[in-house]
């Protein structure tokens, strides 16, 4: 049985990683928002720390949501300078392959 040639894999998709992230904080302070005023009948029931949960998914969210701008910011300027050297004149090879 003849071998099917290999293709070579595709680029990765790109995402809106900021907005996706920000979109979860978001329904995570919503929901300890919106459990709240319930504190009282979900300690009655064994689910008190429900509310908790969700501070904590939001404060989490927080760390996630600048971690992503911060990764965010570095590939922009990892792209810049890229195209930066292109420019110079190293013969417009993508640092990666490149060899020394």
């Amino acid at each position: 049985m003849p071998k099917t040639p290999l293709h070579p894999s595709p680029p990765p998709l790109e995402a809106n990683d900021v907005a996706i992230v920000g979109g979860g904080t978001v329904l995570w302070f919503v929901a300890f928002l919106a459990l709240l005023p319930f504190q009282g009948t979900l300690s009655d029931h064994g689910h008190g720390t429900w509310p908790w949960i969700c501070l904590s998914g939001g404060l989490l969210g927080l760390i996630g949501l600048w971690y992503c701008r911060a990764r965010r910011d570095a590939i922009a300027r990892d792209r810049a300078a890229a195209a930066a050297a292109g420019a110079v004149g190293d013969g417009g090879q993508d640092p990666a392959t490149q060899s020394d």
